[in-house]
This record gives structure tokens, C-alpha cells and sequence, in this order.
């Protein structure tokens, strides 16, 4: 049922918003050299990698040169790029990746090869799902963008604050994930998107108040403050 609706979902998807795409890929093309999508590798279920969609938002063939992750201060990131990101415009081509079956709409973001290198045994059940475009770490993760963004360095604020619980909620949506749910976490994204609410579905609240207390535990040993305030649904 899940493969049946991400094919048909993701086809109307690309059929309707077929306009805004090709609005975008010209403003990227006319921006800077490079072409229009990223195809950056990926690490998807069962350890398998695969090129991900995204519209371009660097320079070309920037990924692993200076910082893995990107901050809004990134020299990298094109004029159209910043605007692309801040929209979460560049990642409207995944739909193509549902498509294919390398990806569905929900499930764990597929990460860098980089950082599933550093799973635990028990973090590697995360291969086990089909990685999507949203899930629960995706929401929770809106909410605490601007810290990781404005960081002076990305890759620590990643690893340090946003890694952790990214990686205990997409082990809970591994073990409590249902088809329904699925549908119910898509509204919950388009929602989060639009309005850029940092409310969250009341079932990781649990899970997100314990991070705090984790983040505001190394704010207090650093002298910062980078604890995020997330509303309960």
C-alpha cells in the first residue's frame, strides 16, 4: 500500500507541480554554472547508496569540499541557493526519488555516508526503513535550523545538537511507524512548512524535552545558550 502511494502521489506531484519546477530550474540556470539538480550520493535501506534529487543550491561539485553541513554564511550557496533553502524549495525534485523507489514521502532522511559510518549496532536498524523526504526528526529538526545555520561551525553544531536527537527520533519512527501515521506525519510537514510552527506531534514530545535538557546541559558547561523552545501539539 505504502509503494502504491508513493508512486501514484509522487506522480501527480511531479504532473502539477511541473510549472514551479521548471520556473525554478531556470532561475538556477541563470543564476550560476553548474546545472540544475545536486546528485549527491546517499545511503539508503540496506546500506545501498544511491544520487539523490535536489535543486542546486551551491556552486558545482562543492559537497565535501570545506564543510559537510551548510551554514547560512556558507560562500558556497548561490543567491538563488539561499532563497531555494530557506523555502525548502530544493528539495520539491525527491519526488522524482519516490518515484523511482529509491526513496518514499515518509521515512528516515538519507544521510552521508560520513555520519551512517558512525552508527552504533543499534543505529543501524535505521537501514532497515526506506529513507523519505519527512519524518519526525525532519519536524523536530525545523525548529532547531536556525541554531545549526548560524553556527560558526556547522559540522560540530550538527553533531553536537542536531545529530543525537535526529537519530532517536528516526529509531522511534522505526519502531512505531504504520501507513496511517505516515499520512498523518505528510500534513504535519506541509504544515510545519507553511506556517514554520515549532509545535510537533504530542507522541516525541517525550524524546525532544529530554534532548533539551541534553542541549541545555553543554550550553551551561560552554557559557552559550542553544536550547530551542518546541511548542506540544
Amino acid at each position: 500500500m505504502k509503494r502504491a502511494f508513493d508512486i501514484a502521489a509522487s506522480g501527480i506531484g511531479l504532473i502539477i507541480l511541473s510549472p514551479v519546477l521548471l520556473v525554478l530550474s531556470l532561475m538556477i540556470v541563470f543564476d550560476s554554472p553548474g546545472g540544475v539538480f545536486f546528485r549527491g550520493p546517499r545511503i539508503e535501506k540496506n546500506g545501498k547508496t544511491f544520487r539523490i534529487f535536489k535543486f542546486r543550491s551551491m556552486v558545482k561539485d562543492c559537497e565535501g569540499k570545506g564543510k559537510w553541513d551548510v551554514g547560512d554564511n556558507d560562500d558556497r550557496i548561490t543567491r538563488t541557493g539561499h532563497f531555494l533553502r530557506k523555502t525548502k524549495l530544493d528539495e520539491l525534485p525527491q519526488l522524482i526519488n519516490v518515484f523511482k523507489g529509491d526513496m518514499s514521502f515518509v521515512g528516515p532522511r538519507p544521510e552521508l555516508k560520513v555520519y551512517v559510518d558512525m552508527y552504533t549496532e543499534s543505529e543501524k536498524r535505521i537501514l532497515d526503513l526506506k529513507p523519505g523526504i519527512t519524518d519526525y526528526a525532519s519536524m523536530a529538526n525545523i525548529a532547531q535550523f536556525e541554531t545549526f545555520t548560524k553556527a560558526e561551525d556547522p559540522d560540530e553544531a550538527y553533531l553536537k545538537y542536531i545529530r543525537p536527537l535526529k537519530l532517536k527520533l528516526q529509531l522511534y519512527y522505526r519502531e512505531n511507524h504504520t501507513f496511517f501515521g505516515d499520512i498523518r506525519l505528510i500534513f504535519w510537514t506541509i504544515y510545519k512548512v507553511i506556517t514554520h510552527s515549532d509545535k510537533v506531534p504530542k507522541e516525541i514530545i517525550p524524546i525532544i524535552e529530554e534532548h533539551q535538557l541534553y542541549v541545555e546541559q553543554i550550553s551551561e558547561r560552554n557559557g552559550t545558550s542553544e536550547a530551542v523552545q518546541i511548542q506540544t501539539a
